[in-house]
């Protein structure tokens, strides 16, 4: 299946209804001649995280990263890419320091393997996650250490031949949730089960240290291309998933 028939090119005019959210998928790669032009619309922090970078294919993939963020959520602030000001909580996840309308636009990114995921949505939590299946790691080993019992279980009852995709939709799945709580890799993995089985409905199955968590959350699965998973969280009730293919996002 060619999974770009599900990314398509955003409309001139984006608006973003409180019962949406809007996942966006940039090939990093591809911006390698608007590299100079997202570097000045970055401000001195990411200047500085993106000068840390040992190797130019991932400093240039952050930059590219950030400059698209910039230019993506200008689209929906109507504020120039390069005025836009972050704060950070005390566990790193960036957001808008300002509020746009009477609703903030929050956000979430992630990047894997030169592709990123940008999630959108109007006042509700959000978090993404976005894995290259990669078949050279021991995925039970690493399943035992991070999974809950129930996930290390219906991973192991799957056929050889389908754990590691199953291995990486669930790794997506819990990544994607514990960022929309913005807690990060402080909140255990262990303490919670996502689905994982092919044809399974894509859920949060249970929270060990808070049953209604089930209720709070709603989780979806995304192709973003060949060879690669991902995930979006999004905090309240179902909601509808617009998907976007972004390569030049011009800021307003």
């Amino acid at each position: 299946m060619n999974s770009d028939v599900l990314w398509s090119d955003p409309p001139d005019h984006l608006v973003l209804q409180a019962d949406e959210v809007h996942v966006w998928r940039v090939v990093l790669d591809r911006l390698s001649q608007n590299i100079p032009a997202l570097w000045h619309t970055l401000q001195e922090d990411e200047h500085i995280r993106a000068e840390r970078f040992a190797f130019p294919t991932d400093r240039n993939h952050f930059i590219a990263a950030r400059g698209m963020l910039r230019a993506i959520l200008s689209r929906y602030t109507a504020i120039a890419p390069e005025k836009l000001r972050f704060r950070y909580s005390s566990y790193g996840k960036p957001f808008l320091d300002c509020e746009v309308d009477a609703a903030p636009i929050c956000f979430n990114l992630s990047h894997s393997y030169g592709v990123a995921l940008y999630a959108m949505t109007q006042g509700r939590k959000v978090g993404v996650d976005i894995e290259h299946v990669r078949y050279n790691i021991d995925i039970m080993t690493l399943a035992s250490a991070y999974f809950s019992a129930h996930e290390f279980r219906s991973l192991r009852e799957l056929p050889v031949d389908l754990r590691h995709e199953a291995f990486f939709t669930c790794w997506t799945r819990k990544e994607a949730y514990i960022k929309a709580r913005g807690e990060g890799l402080s909140y255990p993995l262990d303490q919670f089960d996502v689905s994982l089985r092919p044809g399974d409905p894509v859920a949060i199955l249970q929270n060990y240290s808070d049953p209604s968590e089930t209720l709070r959350w709603v989780l979806y699965h995304l192709a973003p291309g060949f060879g690669y998973i991902g995930a979006v969280a999004v905090e309240g009730q179902e909601c509808c998933v617009q998907q976007w293919q972004a390569s030049e996002v011009q800021g307003h």
